[in-house]
C-alpha cells in the first residue's frame, strides 16, 4: 500500500511539474531573467507550492506519524550556516544556467529531453563528489587531536 501511494504521489507531482511548465528550461529561464522578456507565470506555481507547504508543515507539526502510519521526522536544525548558503547558491546558479532543478529535471529526462539527461548526470556526479568530500572531511576531523 505504501509503495503504491508513493508512486501515485510521485506521478501527481510529475504531472504537476509538466502542467506548470517547470520542465521547460526556457520557461524557467524566462522567469529568472528579470531584465529580459520576463515570464512571471512561474511565480503563481511557486506561490501555490509555498501555500501548500505552509499548510502541510502546520499540519505535520501537530502529528507524530504520517498518514500511512510511519514515523514523522521533521528537520530539527534551523541554523543558517556556511554549507547551507553555499549549497543554496550552487543550487540557484545551476537552476539558472540549466533551467532545471532536481524534480523537473528527472521528469524532463523521463519525457525524453536530452538536455535533462545531461543535467541529471551532472546532478548525480555532484552528489557523488559531495559524498566523497563529506567522507574525506569526516576522516580528517577524526585525525585531528580531540576529533
Amino acid at each position: 500500500m505504501q509503495r503504491a501511494t508513493e508512486f501515485l504521489v510521485g506521478l501527481l507531482f510529475g504531472w504537476g511539474l509538466l502542467l506548470s511548465g517547470m520542465t521547460d528550461p526556457g520557461k524557467v529561464q524566462g522567469f529568472l531573467d528579470l531584465f529580459g522578456p520576463w515570464d512571471p507565470s512561474l511565480a503563481l506555481v511557486m506561490g501555490g507550492a509555498v501555500a501548500v507547504g505552509v499548510f502541510a508543515f502546520a499540519l505535520a507539526k501537530r502529528r507524530t506519524t504520517t498518514f500511512l502510519g510511519g514515523a514523522l521526522q521533521l528537520p530539527g536544525s534551523r541554523d543558517i550556516d556556511r554549507p547551507l548558503v553555499i549549497g543554496s547558491l550552487l543550487f540557484g546558479v545551476g537552476w539558472g544556467l540549466a533551467g532545471f532543478c532536481p524534480g523537473p529535471g528527472l521528469v524532463a529526462m523521463a519525457s525524453g529531453q536530452a538536455k535533462a539527461l545531461v543535467f541529471v548526470i551532472a546532478m548525480l556526479a555532484g552528489m557523488l563528489v559531495h559524498k566523497l568530500m563529506d567522507r574525506a572531511g569526516a576522516g580528517l576531523a577524526a585525525d585531528k587531536p580531540g576529533g
